[in-house]
């Protein structure tokens, strides 16, 4: 008989404002699943990120069938892990931890998360080349992401260079040398546009964001807005709000634009599906976060 009775959580910082919960657990009663999602806030539980280890062993030996991981756990996680799927391993996070026979498996799904989103969202985006602001956890996920896509060189820029350096190498190791490089922020003009407003860049054909810049906690734009101009599409990570001020303002001057909510669901999807072994329904959870984060914009 097939198991119709699930529990999962999420470990993290500051994660009361999750939409996680409401996503799997609305999708799983729509499918006729009793299903608890539960937040291990490491903030509200008074430890710090190295405790996952002990918080992971704890969800398993209390009978929870898997775990999300975010934000600061996701590399720290690893060492605490029986084994890694391929994409996880390549990765060096994790955001999905599987319990499989007492076994806890990781597994990422930020990266097929952004995968599925772009090419739902942008399917008809030039990839040759693309910068990205970011270098973090998600910044690993999307820049993996992109050039699964099938990108020609991705260039990191973030406030931290042995962060984007660090990330290029592992890039250009993983999708062979050339395909990634890494730059600091002052370089920002000279990659995308020049600072009068009127550039049309140095044939770059994209930009992603992976910063916490444009959430709720932290409102701005993450680069000077007349860098941007219309010959770029402009993809979002953040998703709470759905509309950043970034994705506003580039709508504004005529770029294509992809908010970060696609990513939420798809990766969300790709958990549900691991932690049930049931075909989660995209279409509408996409529904489901555009009710929890706010309505969707219309695409452009």
């Amino acid at each position: 008989m097939a198991k119709d009775s699930f529990l999962v959580g999420l470990i993290g910082s500051g994660i009361g404002p999750s939409l996680s919960p409401a996503l799997h657990e609305r999708e799983a009663d729509r499918q006729g699943l009793r299903y608890l999602y539960r937040l291990i806030d490491i903030e509200t539980l008074g430890v710090e990120a190295h405790a996952v280890g002990d918080l992971v062993r704890a969800a398993r030996d209390l009978g929870f069938d898997g775990l999300n991981i975010t934000h600061p756990c996701k590399q720290l996680v690893i060492e605490h892990l029986d084994d890694l799927d391929p994409q996880a391993e390549a990765l060096g996070a994790v955001n999905t931890v599987v319990f499989e026979d007492g076994r806890a498996i990781g597994h990422n799904t930020d990266v097929t998360g952004f995968a599925a989103s772009f090419a739902r969202g942008l399917p008809d985006a030039p990839l040759d080349r693309v910068v990205q602001l970011g270098a973090g956890g998600a910044g690993a996920a999307v820049a993996h992401a992109t050039l699964t896509l099938g990108a020609g060189q991705v260039t990191v820029v973030d406030a931290l260079p042995d962060r984007a350096a660090d990330l290029a190498a592992s890039l250009n190791r993983h999708f062979g040398e050339g395909r990634a490089t890494a730059t600091t922020p002052d370089r920002l003009a000279a990659l995308i546009g020049r600072s009068d407003g009127v550039g049309v860049g140095v044939g770059v054909d994209g930009l992603v964001h992976a910063t916490p810049t444009g959430m709720a906690a932290h409102p701005g734009l993450p680069l000077p807005a007349e860098l941007l101009h219309p010959g770029l599409w402009v993809a979002e990570v953040v998703y709470r709000p759905l509309e950043t001020e970034l994705l506003r303002t580039a709508r504004a001057l005529g770029c294509a634009t992809l908010d970060g909510g696609g990513m939420a669901v798809f990766q969300a999807a790709d958990a549900f599906r691991l932690f049930t072994g049931r075909e989660p329904d995209t279409a509408r959870m996409l529904a489901d976060i555009a009710e929890l984060a706010g309505a969707l914009p219309a695409p452009k």
